[in-house]
Order: C-alpha cells, then structure tokens, then sequence
C-alpha cells in the first residue's frame, strides 16, 4: 500500500473505533485496548496482492470485524447457557430445601441472594446479545464485501454502476460478464449446502487469480457473480471469458477426497453511454440464458460492437 493509502485505512480505523465507543453506554481502557490489538491483528493479515483498491481494503477491515462481533455474540450467548443451566441448579436446591422440615433461613437466604445474582447476570448477558446482533447487522448492511466469498458484493456492484452510468462518460472498453455456476441446485442436493458454499469460494478464488488487478468481482447473488473489465475491446473481453472457463473446467474442488467438476455459463455485455444499471446487466443476463439453452459451459456474447 501506498502512504496515502496507509493513511485513509488508519483513519478509517480511528472512526471506527471512535463509533465503537460511542455505541456503548459505558467504556473502559480494556475495550480500547481489546479494539487496538484486533485491529493489528486484522492489518497484519492484509497483504497487497489480496488488495486491489484503498476501498476494498476498507470493505476488508470492515468485513473482519463483523467475523470479531459475531464471535463475541456466540462467546456470550456459552456465557448465558452457563448462567440460565446454574439459575436451574439452585432453583433447584431452593426447591428441595423448602420441602425439608428443617430450620435453615440462613442457608436459604444466601441462595436466594445467588439466584437472584444469576438471574440479573443472565439479563445482562441477554442485553448484550440483542445489542451486538443490532451491531452485527448494520455492519453487514454497510459493508461492501460478500461474507462469503470475500469478493464485493451486489450492493457495492449498484454503486460501481451507478457511478459509472451518472458520468455518462464514452465507456467503449468496458464490458460486463455475468457468469452463473450451471446445475448449482443439483450441486447442493447431491453434496449439501456445505460443499455448495466451499464451490462459491472457490470460483471466486479462481475469479481473482484469472483476472487484472484493475478488474472487479461481485458476488451478484446465489450461485451468480458479475465481472467488470475496464480497458479492454470487445476480441480481448472474449478471450478473458474463454480463458476464466477454461480455469474453471481444468481446476476440480477436492473435498474429503472427492474430486466435483465444476463449470458455468457467462453471458456478457457492452458499456453503452446511454444505458442504465439495469439495461447493461439486463443484456448481459439475457446473453448468460441463451448460453444456458445452448448446453451450458459456454459463452454468450451480447452486444459486441454498441449498436
């Protein structure tokens, strides 16, 4: 990363702590310095060649802490089952000791004072789940990543598009690819959602190897992503298609010794100064069926020349 670009992360960092902070009705030094650690943690795992822009390594810090929040939800949501399964005990001995025939107030006071201590840790515990859900969901609704995947995702796609289609500059080298993993459902019934998931990994690993460092991937939803090249005519966009298919068809996933074939469909199309964000990703889609009705494992290009 540039110096320029070390800097904008860092701030990024500052205002996200700073939000972390005020969120929070109380804050101590720990959770200052619990931040800070994670955060070194986080940067230090960045590397250059997993970065292509100064946003997407925003979008990255961002997408990690939201894997750090959801650990802590599912770290205090153990806390509670402990907490609600020793209510449950001493409710338990209370229960017992009220129906002996002995004389034990101060026994019987104390466990009422720990029952009651239990029961208020217990709603704590559930006030903080609620909270860091809430946290948790509007992390993810603002982040641009695909958890998944780890590629961009379709909200990120809406504003690369739109920003391009405002500026209503000449676009003649940019071309969009829709590509869609062919028989994913049958994927999924076969070897189950878990392989199914480790297949959108995997192509989107693929995506990222096969591709110029300028190019964008997003994950457009199911078993779909959407490619955007820059800087490239029509003969070139076709022979970066025909090269990810390739990839795709020659690299096999390898799971519990089980090799599964993979291929898709991709349906591209053309930037043109008139279009709108659903009229270029319309054409490419209509171009990705027509391959899907040819036999699938194949290319379709729509709009090649503009017209």
């Amino acid at each position: 990363m540039e110096k320029e670009d070390l800097k904008s992360l860092v701030t990024q960092m500052y205002e996200n702590l700073l939000d972390s902070i005020n969120t929070q009705d109380t804050a101590d030094r720990e959770q200052v310095v619990e931040y800070l650690r994670n955060a070194v943690e986080v940067v230090s795992n960045m590397t250059d060649e997993k970065i292509d822009s100064i946003e997407h390594a925003k979008s990255a810090f961002n997408n990690a802490y939201q894997e750090i929040a959801k650990k802590s939800i599912s770290s205090y949501e153990h806390t509670n089952k402990r907490f609600e399964k020793l209510a449950r005990l001493h409710e338990e001995t209370l229960s017992s000791y009220a129906s002996n025939m002995e004389d034990i107030p101060k026994i019987a006071e104390k466990f009422n004072n720990i029952q009651t201590h239990i029961t208020d840790e217990v709603k704590k515990a559930n006030e903080i789940i609620t909270k860091l859900s809430t946290q948790v969901n509007v992390l993810e609704k603002d982040s641009n990543l695909d958890s998944l995947t780890k590629v961009f995702n379709r909200q990120a796609l809406s504003k690369y598009l739109a920003n391009i289609c405002e500026q209503k500059n000449e676009y003649d080298d940019l071309h969009l690819l829709m590509l869609d993993i062919d028989d994913f459902k049958d994927i999924n019934e076969k070897y189950g959602h878990i392989v199914g998931d480790k297949i959108l990994i995997f192509i989107a690993n693929i995506l990222k190897k096969t591709l110029r460092d300028g190019d964008k991937i997003f994950r457009y939803g199911g078993e779909e992503f959407i490619l955007i090249l820059h800087r490239i005519d029509t003969i070139h966009c076709l022979k970066v298609a025909t090269r990810v298919l390739e990839f795709i068809n020659k690299n096999n996933l390898i799971y519990k010794g089980q090799s599964i074939n993979v291929t898709v469909s991709i349906g591209t199309s053309t930037y043109d100064i008139n279009d709108d964000t659903h009229e270029i990703i319309h054409r490419a889609n209509t171009a990705l069926t027509k391959a899907k009705k040819d036999g699938k494992n194949r290319i379709c290009m729509g709009r090649i020349d503009g017209n």
